[in-house]
């Protein structure tokens, strides 16, 4: 009688151990578009808002992907590029162009075994997991996902969560050369070539067809830098006053109130402040 119990014990155990949750892949999210279900308690989803375009649920499930050809990566990943743009403000076609020398269009090794798409490094503070590579170093720390949908993501919070790349974001968001000139300006990569490379590859394959074909919405704010999308306009985030305003764009506190129609000094976070005329 015992042994039979114990026999349907490990039966129910192994019958509960098989359902597992199921995969949702990145085709799946872009045919359901934006409103996608999203683990809050990911690693590699982001707790703070994500913008117009929150990921799927992380299946746990590390996938590897067949890319042949330059074109097919085009193909896998260039709508993922135009969500990112259109969350954060990033042009699609330097995303794209990014991902494709960064992973060797896909086929490079740390893709590969990482779905590292940009190379970024572990740094302080990445909670993700991680695998080790060779780059500048021997054995360095880069970062691992289990989708490229979630190294594009971590792309675009990289760029706006550091406050290097922040100037980046007074350019136009269909500025492909100013973009690329500007991340090397920054000091994203050690190669002098790296901005002819990344327009070579958008000029070469279009990807500024991306940028044209996406609309960036005007009320999306790169949180880390306080800029809207659009050039002339800064929300207000916590610290800022209209001095620190007028320093940072070169303009009189004066014309600030002229320009806001203001009759006092006082801000209020997430207010939107016109800081030029075009």
């Amino acid at each position: 009688m015992i042994k039979k119990i114990f026999l349907l014990g490990v039966i129910l155990l192994a019958v509960s151990s098989c359902k597992v949750k199921q995969k949702v892949s990145y085709s799946d999210a872009n045919k359901r578009g934006p409103k996608v279900v999203v683990d809050k308690k990911s690693k590699h989803t982001s707790d703070k808002d994500d913008g117009l375009y929150p990921l799927p649920e992380d299946s746990g499930r590390f996938q590897k992907f067949e890319i042949n050809s330059i074109s097919d990566y085009i193909n896998e990943f260039s709508e993922i590029a135009q969500f990112e743009m259109k969350a954060f403000g990033i042009p699609a076609s330097i995303t794209l162009a990014q991902g494709l020398l960064e992973s060797g269009f896909g086929k490079g090794e740390l893709a590969a075994k990482t779905n590292n798409h940009f190379g970024i490094k572990c740094h302080t503070g990445w909670q993700g997991d991680y695998d080790f590579h060779d780059d500048d170093e021997k054995g360095e720390c880069f970062r691992k996902y289990n989708h490229p949908m979630y190294s594009y993501r971590d792309h675009s919070h990289f760029l706006t969560s550091r406050s290097r790349y922040a100037f980046l974001f007074e350019f136009k968001p269909y500025d492909y050369k100013k973009w690329a000139k500007g991340l090397s300006q920054a000091g994203y990569a050690t190669d002098r070539k790296y901005p002819q490379k990344l327009i070579s590859l958008i000029e070469k394959y279009k990807l500024y067809q991306y940028d044209l074909n996406t609309d960036v919405r005007s009320d999306v704010v790169v949180a880390s830098t306080g800029l809207n999308s659009m050039d002339n306009i800064h929300t207000v985030q916590q610290g800022d006053t209209l001095y620190s305003i007028s320093r940072r764009y070169a303009i009189s506190v004066a014309e600030l109130k002229r320009l806001n129609k203001m009759n006092s000094s006082n801000l209020a976070i997430g207010q939107q402040i016109i800081v030029e005329i075009d």
